[in-house]
């Protein structure tokens, strides 16, 4: 088997790229005229998530980590607005909505989970 990176090992990052397979299945129902707003807009925060996950853990330093987590935080809270604002136009259900904000908190608790535990790395080499 081949050797995988630090990133592939995480069960955040490995949610996070279900979500973006979920996510790009339900884009693809919304009408052809959203395909450059908010198909565009709602896959690329997703995709955001899973790669921001995988370039913190390519930095040298716990800060660099923990910003990228940060980022790839914030990148979900636009995925889970674009969703909200997906059912409110009617191009999702509301169970399609659910089940993708069940999911979207999941990941955000694993970030901020991992986040703490990077913090307190830093708080015990001071």
């Amino acid at each position: 088997m081949m050797e995988k990176f630090t990133f592939e090992k995480l069960d955040v990052w490995q949610k996070a790229r279900v979500l973006v397979k979920d996510v790009y299945r339900l884009s693809s129902k919304f009408p052809y005229d959203e395909r450059f707003g908010l198909t565009n807009q709602l896959n690329r925060a997703v995709v955001s998530v899973p790669s921001n996950i995988a370039e913190g853990c390519g930095r040298p330093s716990y800060k660099e980590r923990i910003h990228f987590l940060e980022i790839a935080y914030g990148s979900l809270m636009e995925a889970m607005t674009q969703i909200i604002l997906a059912s409110d136009l009617n191009y999702i259900t509301i169970e399609e909505l659910n089940q993708i904000r069940a999911k979207i908190i999941e990941i955000a608790k694993m970030i901020n989970g991992l986040r703490k535990n990077l913090l307190t790395k830093i708080a015990t080499l001071h």
